[in-house]
């Protein structure tokens, strides 16, 4: 175990864990967008900034990619850090001014309104979609495309690519609900963010005794191939097994 100092409080940290993780395991407040634990940190909002002091020297860091270090002290709502979150927040404020949930923050955030120009974006370009497709799912078939502002979620030729399974994994882990899931009847929709984007459809596998959709065929497909199952595994739904 590593012990280090958190907004003057003494922590334990499993060694190799980074700060966020320390600070959430011990209840101390940190803001952060683009943080899943299933996840690799990746850094992309910046928002969880918290000021460290080591070898008598203070610096930003982003809290979710700096592992914790044997007397390390560690400063989440520091003027610096304050200062810089708000900036931040701001900025994500002109981005995507109508989510809820930027506005929720901004509030906790004590931003009230942001000096930038506004835009109409509902991609905060967190990358957890990309990343969840990628990194839990293995087939990539999202990514972050161009540079600078014209930086976004896409995919090849901005149509839904023959690698999507419709898992949903994207939908589930945006932290602004932009990406949306919907199972009606025998078909999941799912609709993207990006305006250039259509919304796609699949098909949903029915069980064989209960009657329900439970789950996108492809997806079903996807799996019994990577793992190299029986097709009729999944001719039963996971209720229906028990």
């Amino acid at each position: 175990m590593v012990t280090l100092t958190i907004d003057g409080r003494e922590v334990q940290a499993e060694e190799g864990a980074m700060v966020l993780d320390a600070a959430r395991d011990n209840n101390i407040y940190i803001p952060a967008l683009c943080s899943n634990e299933a996840i690799k940190p990746y850094g992309a909002c910046r928002l969880c900034l918290v000021e460290i002091v080591t070898n008598g020297k203070e610096r930003l860091v982003a809290s979710c990619l700096y592992p914790v270090e044997e007397g390390l002290i560690v400063k989440t709502n520091s003027e610096r850090v304050m200062n810089n979150r708000r900036t931040i927040m701001e900025l994500l404020l002109a981005r995507c001014p109508s989510l809820e949930v930027i506005q929720d923050l901004a509030k906790r955030l004590a931003v009230d309104k942001t000096p930038f120009k506004l835009e109409d974006k509902r991609c905060i370009l967190c990358g957890l979609c990309v990343r969840a497709c990628e990194e839990v799912v293995g087939v990539s078939a999202i990514s972050l495309v161009n540079r600078g502002i014209d930086r976004e979620m896409a995919s090849p030729f901005y149509e839904f690519p023959d690698a999507c399974i419709g898992c949903g994994s994207c939908a589930y882990v945006c932290p602004v609900e932009t990406i949306t899931l919907e199972d009606v009847g025998d078909t999941r929709t799912i609709t993207m963010p990006n305006p250039k984007m259509q919304k796609t459809e699949f098909k949903l596998k029915k069980c064989k005794i209960c009657g329900n959709y439970w789950a996108p065929e492809k997806q079903l497909d996807y799996i019994t191939k990577t793992l190299s199952l029986a097709p009729e595994i999944f001719d039963v739904c996971p209720d229906c097994r028990e």
